[in-house]
C-alpha cells in the first residue's frame, strides 16, 4: 500500500469512528450539524476540492461533482447521517479501487526492473561504473555475476546462465558462452562475461521494451473509447434528469418538496459511472500485464481486443515457425572447389545478421578478414551481392542467378538453397537446413482449436522446403518463393477473405517481414531473435520466440474481453433498475450506496482477474 493510500485509510477509520460515536453522543441542533460537517471533512474534503477545482477548469460534470452535489444537498435537507455515510463508502470504493489498480500495475512496472542502472568498463586495469548511456558501439562491457546486462552484444569471453524471466516469462535460465549473442535486461547468475556492444542503449532491446510498455496504455480499444464518449454525455444526462425529478413532481403534481429533492439525491449517487469508468480500463490493464508476465509485449489494449476477432494467422516461416538455426548440409562446387565455394560464400555473406549468413560463417569456421570485402549490397528477398578479393560475388537463391544472367542448376536435396557465382560465372551451391521449433505443431493445433479459420505460411524459401515444413506443421496452406512485395500481395488477398468484423494477424521475425507486419490487421513479432524492424512494426512482440505464445495471447485477449462485456452489462443493468427505483421513491440512499460503491468494487474484483492469467 502506498503513502497515499496509507493516508487515506486512516482518514476513512477515523471518520467511521467518529461516525459510529454519533450513535451514542447526545447530538442535537447546531452541535449536531457541527459534529456530522466535522466528520463530513475529514472523509470528505479531497472529493469536494477535486469538483472545486474540476469546475474551475470547466470540468463539470464528473464523479467527484455528483458526490458533492448529493451529499452536500442531504446536508441541506437535514440528511446529515446519510451525508456522511454515502462520501465515507465512496471513499472506500475509491481506496479499494486504487489498492486493485496499483496491483494491476505491478507486473507491468516490474518490467521497469529490467532498466540498468550502470555498465563495467574496463580501464587502466580497473572496472569502472558508467552510465550505459556513455558506452559506445564496440566498447567491452564486463557483467558479473548477479548482475544485469545493460546493453545489447556478442560475448568475447567467459561462459554462464542467464535469467531471462523478466524478458520472456522463461524459468529456466538460459546457457551461454563466448561467441553467442545477449540482450539487455538478462541477469547474468553464475560466470565472469566479457561483451562486445553492439547497440547503443537507446537502441537496445531493453530500451525498446520500456518505450513499449510505457506507451501501451495510449492506443485504447473500442470498449475503453465508447466508455470515455459515455460519460461525458451520461453525467450531464443524469444531473439534467435529477434536477427535473426535484422540480416537476412538486410543480406538477404538488407534492412535498423534500421527498422530491432527496429522491432527486438518491437519483445523483445511484447514476455516478464510476463502475464503468474505472472497471473497463483495469481490464484492458490487467489483461496486458497478466500479458506481460507471460513474455508477450501488447502495445495497446486496441491490439489486445482486435486479437480476439482473429480468424486468419499468417506465418513467416525461417525464425518463425524454425528456429532459423541453419547448418550446412551439403556444398556441390561446379568450376570451383568445395573450400573455395565455402570461403567465397563466408565472406560475402560475412556482413549479414542473417541465420543463412551466420550459418555459412560457422561452416567456415576461420577468421573473417573484413578487408577483403567491399561493396555489399544485401537484396531483400535474393541475396547478397559483394566483391571479394576484387572478385564480384553473387551468393542467393535462383532469382538472384537469374537476375545477374547467370546459368544455374537446382539440387535434389531439400533444404535451403545459396547459389554462388563468380564474375558471372556459376560456381556451384551450398545446401543449409533448418528445424522446426518443438512447440510450432502444438501451437497451431491450439490455434485451430480456438477456432482460427486459416493458418497460411508464406516464406521466400524454396516451394519443396516450404511444402516439407507446412505438412508437418499440419498449416492450411503456403506459398513459397515469394518476395518482401509478394508476401504483401498475398496478405492483401487473404484480408479480402476474412469477415467484416474478423482479423488477419501476420507472424514474423526477419527485416523483410516489417511491411508485411504493418499491413496486417494486428503485427506479431519473435522479439528475442527477431530483428529491431520487426519488432518495432509490430503490435505484439513474443519475447521469447516460441509460436505457442500466439495462443496464449489469444486466450488472454479473449479472457479480458469476457469481462470488459460481464462488467459493462453489470454495471448498466444493476445502476439502470436501481435508477427506476430510486425515482418512484422505492430505493433508500443505502441501496444508492451500493449501486455506486457496491457495484464498483464487484467491477473491480471482476477486471481484476484479467491480470491472473494463464500463459500455456
Amino acid at each position: 500500500m502506498s503513502r497515499k493510500q496509507k493516508k487515506m485509510l486512516t482518514r476513512i477509520l477515523a471518520s467511521a469512528v467518529l461516525f459510529a460515536l454519533s450513535f451514542l453522543l447526545p447530538l442535537s441542533g447546531v452541535l449536531r450539524l457541527f459534529y456530522f460537517a466535522t466528520v463530513y471533512a475529514v472523509v470528505g474534503w479531497d472529493v469536494l476540492w477535486r469538483a472545486a477545482r474540476n469546475i474551475a477548469h470547466g470540468q463539470v460534470f464528473d464523479e467527484n461533482f455528483l458526490m458533492a452535489l448529493a451529499t452536500i444537498g442531504a446536508f441541506v435537507l437535514g440528511e446529515f447521517p446519510e451525508a456522511v455515510e454515502v462520501m465515507l463508502f465512496y471513499q472506500i470504493g475509491e481506496l479499494f479501487q486504487s489498492y486493485a489498480v496499483g496491483k494491476s500495475r505491478q507486473s507491468i512496472t516490474a518490467l521497469m526492473d529490467i532498466r540498468p542502472d550502470y555498465a563495467n568498463i574496463e580501464r587502466d586495469g580497473a572496472l569502472e561504473q558508467v552510465d550505459p548511456d556513455e558506452v559506445a558501439v564496440g566498447d567491452i562491457i564486463v557483467i558479473k555475476a548477479g548482475e544485469k546486462i545493460p546493453l545489447d552484444g556478442v560475448i568475447i569471453e567467459g561462459s554462464s546462465s542467464l535469467d531471462t524471466a523478466a524478458l520472456t516469462g522463461e524459468s529456466l535460465p538460459r546457457e551461454v558462452a563466448a561467441g553467442d549473442d545477449v540482450i539487455s535486461g538478462c541477469i547474468n547468475q553464475s560466470g565472469l562475461l566479457r561483451v562486445r556492444v553492439s547497440k547503443e542503449f537507446g537502441e537496445s532491446t531493453v530500451s525498446k521494451i520500456l518505450d513499449l510498455v510505457e506507451n501501451s496504455s495510449s492506443k485504447k480499444a473500442r470498449a475503453e473509447n465508447f466508455i470515455t464518449k459515455f460519460a461525458r454525455y451520461y453525467t450531464p444526462v443524469v444531473v439534467i434528469g435529477a434536477v427535473l425529478l426535484a422540480l416537476l413532481p412538486p410543480l406538477l403534481l404538488g407534492g412535498s418538496w423534500n421527498t422530491w429533492i432527496e429522491r432527486a439525491l438518491i437519483f445523483l449517487v445511484i447514476s455516478c459511472p464510476c463502475a464503468l469508468v474505472i472497471s473497463i480500463p483495469l481490464s484492458f490493464f490487467g489483461g496486458i500485464g497478466g500479458a506481460s508476465k507471460a513474455g508477450i509485449l501488447v502495445k495497446g489494449s486496441n491490439y489486445l481486443e482486435a486479437l480476439s476477432e482473429t480468424e486468419i494467422v499468417v506465418f513467416d516461416k525461417t525464425g518463425t515457425l524454425t528456429k532459423g538455426v541453419f547448418q550446412v548440409t551439403a556444398v556441390h562446387p561446379d568450376t570451383l572447389p568445395e573450400s573455395r565455394l565455402l570461403e567465397l560464400a563466408a565472406l560475402a555473406e560475412s556482413f549479414s545478421d542473417h541465420p543463412i549468413s551466420r550459418s555459412l560463417r560457422q561452416a567456415y569456421g576461420k577468421p573473417i578478414d573484413s578487408s577483403r570485402v567491399s561493396d555489399v549490397e544485401e537484396l531483400s528477398g535474393h541475396g547478397v551481392q559483394a566483391r571479394v578479393d576484387g572478385l564480384l560475388i553473387c551468393a542467393g537463391n535462383g532469382k538472384l542467378m537469374d537476375r545477374t544472367g547467370v546459368q544455374w542448376h537446382d539440387c535434389h536435396l531439400t533444404g535451403t538453397v545459396v547459389h554462388i557465382a563468380v564474375d558471372g560465372c556459376y560456381g556451384g551451391h551450398i545446401v543449409i537446413s533448418d528445424t522446426v521449433k518443438p512447440d510450432a505443431a502444438g501451437a497451431i493445433a491450439a490455434l485451430k482449436q480456438m477456432g482460427i479459420r486459416q493458418t497460411v505460411m508464406l516464406t521466400g524459401d524454396a516451394r519443396a522446403v516450404a511444402e516439407q515444413t507446412a505438412g508437418q506443421l499440419g498449416l492450411d496452406s503456403f506459398h513459397a518463393g515469394l518476395l518482401p512485395a509478394d508476401k504483401v500481395a498475398r496478405v492483401e488477398e487473404l484480408l479480402e477473405q476474412k469477415s467484416a468484423k474478423g482479423k488477419l494477424a501476420f507472424v514474423g521475425d526477419g527485416i523483410n517481414d516489417a511491411p508485411v507486419l504493418s499491413r496486417a490487421d494486428i503485427g506479431i513479432a519473435m522479439g528475442g531473435l527477431g530483428s529491431d524492424a520487426a519488432i518495432e512494426a509490430a503490435d505484439i512482440v513474443l519475447m521469447d520466440d516460441q509460436p505457442s505464445k500466439i495462443a496464449s495471447a489469444m486466450r488472454i485477449s479473449k479472457k479480458t474481453l469476457r469481462i470488459v462485456k460481464q462488467n459493462i452489462v453489470f454495471s448498466l443493468g444493476v445502476k439502470g433498475l436501481i435508477l427506476l427505483l430510486g425515482a418512484v421513491g422505492l430505493a433508500s440512499m443505502q441501496a444508492a450506496i451500493f449501486a455506486d460503491v457496491g457495484v464498483m468494487i464487484l467491477a473491480v474484483l471482476n477486471a481484476s482477474r484479467a491480470l491472473k492469467t494463464e500463459a500455456a
